[in-house]
């Protein structure tokens, strides 16, 4: 069953070209700026440009896909998926599917990218007080 199927390169224009092009505008070097968002986290080290989350219930012996027990897991999965984005404001799912042809047990693959960035704490200096 699929959920959700979009490119993920017109998931990160929607979700960054607003911003992306705040930031090019406080840019004065032109060597700063970005040109496309995707590919700069795609290419960077310490970023991931999207994040993935596998969820199976029981295995093939208890909860075998074409059991009763399998069905039973399946609607689980569904309604786990039905109400994902919700719980997870910001994350923005933009592949699901839930593969229920597999002669093992149910599985459900959720792939996100994070919707919003996380915001960088200030440093403060403390003096002391003598």
């Amino acid at each position: 069953m699929e959920y959700c199927n979009e490119n993920i390169k017109d998931v990160y224009h929607e979700l960054f070209d607003e911003a992306l092009a705040r930031y090019n505008e406080k840019q004065t070097r032109s060597d700063r700026r970005i040109d496309d968002y995707y590919e700069k986290i795609c290419s960077g080290k310490q970023e991931k440009p999207f994040h993935e989350i596998i969820l199976q219930i029981g295995n093939k012996d208890d909860m075998g896909a074409k059991t009763e027990d399998g069905q039973l897991a399946a609607k689980i999965l569904d309604e786990y998926m039905q109400d994902f984005q919700r719980r997870n404001p910001t994350l923005r799912v933009f592949s699901a599917h839930l593969h229920m042809d597999v002669i093992y047990s149910m599985i459900l693959n959720v792939y996100y990218v994070y919707s919003v960035q996380k915001k960088r704490k200030k440093r403060t200096q403390y003096t002391k007080r003598v």
